[in-house]
C-alpha cells in the first residue's frame, strides 16, 4: 500500500483529539501527541478519587484508537507556523499539512490526571481516597456540575463525615443548568445532609494555617477541601512559544467558523482549549472533532469533487447529566417546542450516573466495552 502523504498532527489527546483521530485515520496519515500513556476519561475521575473500586476506571489506552496512523508519548512545545512542523519536548520534530491544537483544560484536584503515567495517576486517586475516608470534615467550593458531583460522592464514600458545597451564585448549577436542575441536586444534597451554602464567597483568611472563611469572616476549615471553581486552557505552552497572539484575554485560541486558527489556513483549535461560545462538555468536544474532520478532508483535496467546508454551529443548549452518586442526578435535555426537559434520578442513573459513560468511550477509543 503506497504510503499517505497527507500527514495530519493533532496535539492531545483529549475527547475531541481521539474523535477527529478516528475520523481521519483513513483518509491521513495521522498522529497524535500526547504526554499521558493513556487516554484520561475525566468524567469518570471524581467517584475514582472515593472509591477504591474505580481507581482505574479513567485509564483507558489508546492502542485500539488508530490502525494506520500512531499516538506519540511527548509533549509538543512550539509550532513552526512558516515550516509547518511541531517541536517536541525532545528536541524532535514532527512536519504537517493540517495542524490541530486538541490540548483541552487543566481542572483542579481530584478531576485532574496527576504526573504522565497510569501509576502516577492512580496514586494521586489513591491519595484522595485515604483522606476523604479518614476525614471528619470536607468543604467543596464552586456549585457547578464539578461541585455538584463531587460533593455527592464525598457524602456516599463517607457518611460519617460532614460535608459543606459553599457556592457564590444564589442556586447550583448556575452557569451550566436550569433553575429546576439546580433545585434537583440541592434538594437531593439537603436530604442526604450535605449542608448547602448559596451567596457564599470563600477566602483564604491568611496566616500560616491558611484557614478559609466566607465573607462575613465565618470559618470554613475542614479537614479535606476541594476547588471546583473552574478550569484553565492548556494554552500557556503556546504563549511561551511566542504565540500569544492566537489567544484571547481568556488565554483561549481564537478560531473562525470553520475551527481553524484566526489567521491560519492549515491550523485548526478543537474542544475545550478554543474561544466556541458553548458550554465546554464532552459531547462538544467531540461535536467539533467531528465537524473538523470534514473540513480538513475539505482541505486535505483542494476542494475536488464540488464539497465545500462547514461553518460549525454551536449548540444553544447540550444535554448533560449530572451525576449525584450512582443511583441518582439530574439530566438536561433538548426538546422540541420547548426549552429544554429536565430528568430525575432513575433516568440519570440509566443514562450516565451508573456506568459514567465509560462504554461509550471505550467505543470512542475503538475498545470493546466490558
Amino acid at each position: 500500500m503506497a504510503t499517505n502523504t497527507r500527514h495530519v498532527v493533532i496535539v492531545g489527546g483529549g475527547y475531541a483529539g481521539v474523535r477527529l483521530a478516528r475520523e481521519l485515520d483513513a483518509d491521513a496519515d495521522v498522529t497524535l501527541i500526547d504526554l499521558k500513556e493513556v487516554f484520561f476519561h475525566r468524567v469518570a475521575s471524581l467517584r475514582a478519587s472515593v472509591d477504591t473500586g474505580w481507581t482505574h476506571s479513567p485509564f483507558i489506552p489508546y492502542d485500539s484508537l488508530l490502525g494506520n496512523g500512531r499516538v506519540v508519548r511527548n509533549k509538543a512545545v512550539r509550532i513552526e507556523p512558516e515550516h509547518r512542523r511541531v517541536v517536541l519536548a525532545t528536541g524532535q520534530t514532527v512536519s504537517y499539512n493540517v495542524l490541530v491544537i486538541a490540548t483541552g483544560a487543566d481542572y483542579q484536584e481530584p478531576a485532574r490526571f496527576t504526573g504522565s503515567t497510569v501509576a502516577e495517576a492512580a496514586a494521586s486517586f489513591r491519595g484522595h481516597q485515604r483522606r476523604v475516608a479518614g476525614a471528619r470534615s470536607m468543604l467543596v467550593i464552586g456549585g457547578g456540575p464539578s461541585g455538584v458531583e463531587l460533593s455527592a460522592e464525598l457524602r456516599l464514600a463517607n457518611p460519617r463525615a460532614t460535608v459543606t458545597l459553599a457556592h457564590s451564585g444564589q442556586r447550583l448549577l448556575s452557569h451550566n443548568g436550569t433553575g429546576r436542575m439546580g433545585r434537583r441536586a440541592c434538594a437531593w444534597l439537603e436530604r442526604h445532609h450535605v449542608r448547602v451554602l448559596l451567596d457564599t464567597f470563600v477566602s483564604s483568611a491568611g496566616g500560616a494555617g491558611m484557614r478559609l472563611q466566607d465573607q462575613a469572616g465565618n470559618s470554613l476549615d475542614a479537614d479535606v477541601v476541594f476547588w471546583t471553581t473552574g478550569t484553565t486552557p492548556n494554552t500557556l505552552w503556546l504563549r511561551l512559544a511566542g504565540l500569544g497572539a492566537w489567544l484571547d484575554e481568556r488565554g483561549r485560541v481564537t478560531v473562525d467558523e470553520y475551527l481553524r486558527v484566526r489567521g491560519q489556513r492549515d491550523i485548526f483549535a478543537i474542544g475545550d482549549v478554543n474561544d466556541v461560545s458553548e458550554a465546554k462538555l464532552s459531547p462538544s468536544a467531540v461535536a467539533q472533532g467531528e465537524a473538523t474532520a470534514h473540513n480538513i478532508r475539505v482541505l486535505l483535496d483542494h476542494g475536488r469533487h464540488g464539497i465545500m467546508p462547514r461553518p460549525y454551529k454551536p449548540a444553544p443548549v447540550r444535554a448533560f447529566s449530572v451525576p449525584l452518586g450512582p443511583d441518582g442526578g439530574t439530566t438536561l435535555l433538548p426538546a422540541l417546542g420547548r426549552d429544554v426537559l429536565v430528568l430525575g434520578n432513575k433516568a440519570t442513573s440509566v443514562l450516565k450516573s451508573k456506568h459514567l459513560a465509560i462504554p461509550a468511550t471505550q467505543k470512542l477509543l475503538g475498545r470493546a466495552s466490558g
